[in-house]
């Protein structure tokens, strides 16, 4: 039986009365949206394609197999690097508390991305009780076991910082140095130097790999080798970029690699 075609205007999925709600939307390469918030909390998930998130706090790359857990009220506005297959969920605020009040990023497990394409084929006010119902708390369940990735770019106030962090951000793979961004922007290197942990929580170095860690994501989403990915953000050799890769996320790239370029299956070899 045909379903009446989903809305793809987020306003339509905040009032449905359940607790989970699921949103297919497709974007072309550049689409971006406006700063907003929900009344929900939303994971924002593409089955495929990469996508660009920041809120006040920080910056987020998405590629697929990675959603951005966004609590209810967080304003945040995205753009898509390239042509994107949303598939979203909004949990209501309530049950929303369980899963954390900050935005994070988590890793999406075979069995989240089916349910969540299941409880598309539902309506979105789908019946109680009935198979939409059971969806959504094994989305919850999964949710609550879901891995968190640490990676995040947190974002700066200070106009100096926001001016040399938007600069590394268009090209992660300057090789200046500290000093030289001090002078560009009119401050001491002391004075970044002091800015980056009052801001950002992390150190410079600490900052820009963060930066190489979310572009290294994207790019092997895109299939870039790990040599090209470390060229192209200026490490030395492939060996020294890993080594950064694996201190920071426990695996190495070229595990990611293999795995994106692995069919999605429930049950992986």
């Amino acid at each position: 039986m045909a379903h009446t075609p989903r809305s793809s205007d987020h306003r339509d999925y905040q009032r449905v009365p359940r607790v989970v709600t699921a949103m297919a939307r497709d974007e072309a390469h550049g689409a971006s949206v406006a700063p907003h918030h929900h009344e929900r909390a939303q994971l924002l998930y593409a089955t495929e394609g990469l996508m660009r998130v920041q809120t006040d706090a920080g910056v987020w790359i998405l590629p697929p197999r990675r959603a951005l857990w966004i609590p209810p009220g967080v304003v945040h506005h995205w753009s898509s690097l390239s042509k994107v297959t949303m598939r979203t969920i909004y949990v209501e605020a309530n049950a929303a508390k369980a899963y954390g009040d900050n935005c994070r990023v988590i890793e999406v497990s075979p069995l989240l991305r089916e349910l969540i394409l299941a409880l598309l084929d539902e309506p979105i006010e789908y019946p109680l009780p009935g198979r939409g119902e059971h969806l959504a708390m094994l989305i919850l369940s999964e949710l609550a076991a879901a891995e968190t990735v640490p990676i995040a770019i947190p974002w700066p106030r200070d106009r100096r910082l926001v001016a040399v962090c938007t600069a590394i951000m268009a090209d992660p793979g300057s090789s200046r140095n500290i000093e030289q961004w001090a002078d560009e922007v009119g401050a001491s290197a002391r004075t970044l130097i002091r800015l980056f942990p009052k801001e950002t929580g992390l150190h410079y170095r600490q900052w820009v790999q963060q930066v190489h860690l979310a572009e290294a994501f994207g790019r092997l989403a895109q299939g870039h080798s790990v040599g090209a990915i470390a060229a192209a953000l200026g490490y030395a050799s492939p060996s020294a970029f890993s080594a950064m890769f694996r201190r920071i996320l426990g695996k190495t790239p070229q595990h990611y690699l293999t795995e994106w370029r692995s069919p999605l299956t429930l049950h992986p070899a």
